[in-house]
């Protein structure tokens, strides 16, 4: 197994599930649930689960939320190395879904990630913990130049750094460090913002981030193809339709989580776009952003028992 250091969002996902379709202008009814997310706190906890050794570094408050952040690193196994600031709030994402799972709107209060220096991230134990790693994993709620820190450090060691791109508006701070990603997950929405063009179609996708400076890529579309490519190889695959969406938060992480696992064992590009694809299935179709009970005998599962995905 691979020693991962995943570095940036871990902070409270308070989800909003609606009793009946939305209705704009007016009350409607549901519940809430509030629970731990992040890009990379999800993608930390999903490779923990599967056997990897993962730490994580993440900016947090000094009150009762990282201190929740920090109870669900530990029931997931993960080395938990928070950087504290006691007079801040932890970060937060709130999201409205319709009763299928899809998303209403969300509101993302990340007020904190934006103030953390390169100076205060890249210090002397931050660069021996990355040169101790076998894969570095970093999300895009740091700023551009804790990024560029990171980029940088990981590229000095020799080490793969693999990167999520949370959103249209994040994505771009990859843009300076692109030539350094081993792989940058991303769904249409963030490789439309990274590209500064709007493709259809995987084919048109995979040129147009190629030009962009990104040698590798994988890239979702909800239920239509996923893309991977890297060098001259590309390849997309349309997932099977999914019975029942329960919430699709953090489907996208998993994604990138099942593909890492994949990859890090030396599989194929096929066989590490169908394992993102199963772990994708398996967390839209349970509750939170993350499947508490995953194992990777449950992903082998999931795989075994999925429809083959056609080419997209």
């Amino acid at each position: 197994m691979a020693r991962i250091l995943a570095i940036g969002g871990a902070h409270i996902d308070l989800t909003g599930r609606l009793d009946a379709p939305h209705r704009p202008g007016a009350s409607n009814p549901g519940r809430w649930v509030r629970e731990p997310g992040g890009g990379a706190f999800n993608a930390a906890r999903n490779l923990a689960r599967l056997g990897h050794h993962v730490t994580l570094v993440s900016p947090r408050g000094g009150d009762a939320a990282a201190a929740q952040v920090a109870d669900a690193a530990e029931a997931a196994g993960i080395e938990d190395c928070p950087l504290t600031f006691l007079d801040r709030a932890t970060p937060s994402y709130t999201a409205i879904l319709e009763p299928d799972g899809n998303l209403v709107t969300a509101l993302a209060d990340m007020k904190l990630y934006d103030i953390i220096p390169a100076r205060r991230l890249m210090t002397a134990r931050m660069r021996a913990r990355i040169a101790a790693s076998d894969l570095v994993l970093a999300d895009a709620n740091l700023p551009r130049d804790a990024l560029a820190a990171i980029a940088r450090e990981a590229t000095a060691s020799g080490l793969p750094l693999a990167a999520i791109a949370v959103s249209p508006a994040k994505v771009v701070r990859w843009k300076p460090s692109l030539s350094a990603l081993t792989l940058l997950a991303m769904n249409t929405a963030e490789a439309a913002a990274l590209a500064g063009s709007n493709e259809e179609g995987p084919a048109a996708w995979s040129h147009a981030l190629r030009a962009a400076g990104l040698a590798s890529g994988l890239v979702s579309a909800g239920a239509g193809p996923v893309l991977a490519y890297t060098g001259e190889t590309a390849l997309s695959l349309l997932p099977p339709p999914l019975g029942e969406v329960e919430d699709v938060t953090g489907a996208g992480d998993a994604l990138v989580s099942g593909y890492l696992d994949a990859w890090l064992g030396g599989k194929a590009i096929e066989a590490c776009l169908i394992s993102g694809i199963a772990l994708a299935r398996l967390t839209a179709a349970t509750a939170g952003p993350v499947r508490q009970d995953l194992t990777r005998e449950r992903l082998a599962q999931a795989i075994a028992a999925m429809p083959k995905p056609a080419n997209g």
